[in-house]
């Protein structure tokens, strides 16, 4: 069964609250607010909202000055944002696309009108968001995949730079996984590489950042993170994958470390001294980390 999707009514009108959320809350999950203060506060809450339906003539910030702030906003840019209005000129309405709605309701309302379009731009919302996920997670492990990583850690490496801020990058391969594909199955892999994925996620901060970059190889960024923390943390990792026992299969993993330089142009030769790092480790016996 489907979750219902969450849209978020904006109006500082309680009889039109009531007209709107009359319309949609049989299908979806409903929450109002009153002010385009309360807009912004509410639309970066978890769980965000999917869709906005939002008043353009409201007293101290209207519908479109709230529009440019969501949309300005990165954690709110990709909400969907419908105007409910009572003007009907032209301008009113390109002003409104301009800034980044997708669409417009004018009083008064039709119910058959209000559904039809909510649902329209949820269900576009719900394919974009598919579309999202296929193209920053990894599909087996609900990890960020190499691509995503990549883009996002050229955008660390200039903040740290320009913070003067740490930055780690751990280069992570299971030990010896060809065989347990080859005793095992690529099943069974397959579950060990989610079990480890899972539990790389359960050992580190919300503030790190893991990709799955390929077959049994995993990247991590320690952002903000000096080097006892980074080292206590990855000798948590491989203390944790070496108990784990996924499948009754006993794990290990090796880990190359490296910390962004002053002489690092950007991310790439960051992560070529991980690399080697990690053969330093397997080529020293595996289970250890070493540190560029």
């Amino acid at each position: 069964m489907l979750k219902k999707q969450l849209v978020l009514i904006v109006d500082d009108s309680p009889t039109t609250l009531n007209i709107l959320t009359s319309c949609i809350e049989k299908s979806h999950k409903v929450k109002v607010a009153t002010s385009g203060v309360e807009c912004l506060e509410m639309s970066e809450q978890l769980p965000q909202p999917d869709l906005i339906l939002l008043d353009v003539t409201m007293p101290n910030m209207d519908g479109y000055e709230v529009c440019e702030l969501l949309k300005s906003n990165p954690l709110t840019a990709s909400i969907p944002i419908i105007f409910v209005t009572g003007l009907e000129a032209e301008e009113d309405e390109e002003r409104g696309f301009l800034i980044g709605a997708v669409d417009y309701i004018t009083k008064p309302f039709s119910q058959v009108i209000v559904r039809a379009r909510v649902n329209t731009h949820l269900t576009i919302k719900l394919q974009q968001d598919k579309l999202n996920k296929m193209a920053f997670y990894d599909q087996l492990t609900g990890l960020y995949n190499r691509h995503h990583l990549m883009d996002t850690a050229v955008q660390k490496v200039t903040t740290a730079k320009n913070n003067a801020s740490s930055l780690w990058v751990l280069m992570i391969d299971i030990d010896h996984f060809k065989m347990v594909n080859d005793n095992y199955g690529h099943a069974i892999g397959d579950q060990v590489l989610q079990k480890v994925a899972n539990t790389l996620q359960l050992e580190s901060s919300t503030m790190d950042l893991i990709a799955r970059s390929g077959g049994e190889e995993f990247i991590i960024l320690f952002d903000s993170c000096e080097g006892e923390e980074a080292v206590n943390k990855s000798v948590g990792l491989l203390d944790a994958i070496e108990s784990l026992n996924p499948n009754d299969i006993n794990i290990t993993i090796s880990i190359g470390m490296a910390k962004l330089e002053a002489t690092d142009k950007g991310f790439d030769g960051l992560l070529k001294r991980a690399d080697d790092a990690l053969y330093e480790a397997k080529k020293n016996g595996r289970n250890r980390i070493e540190i560029a």
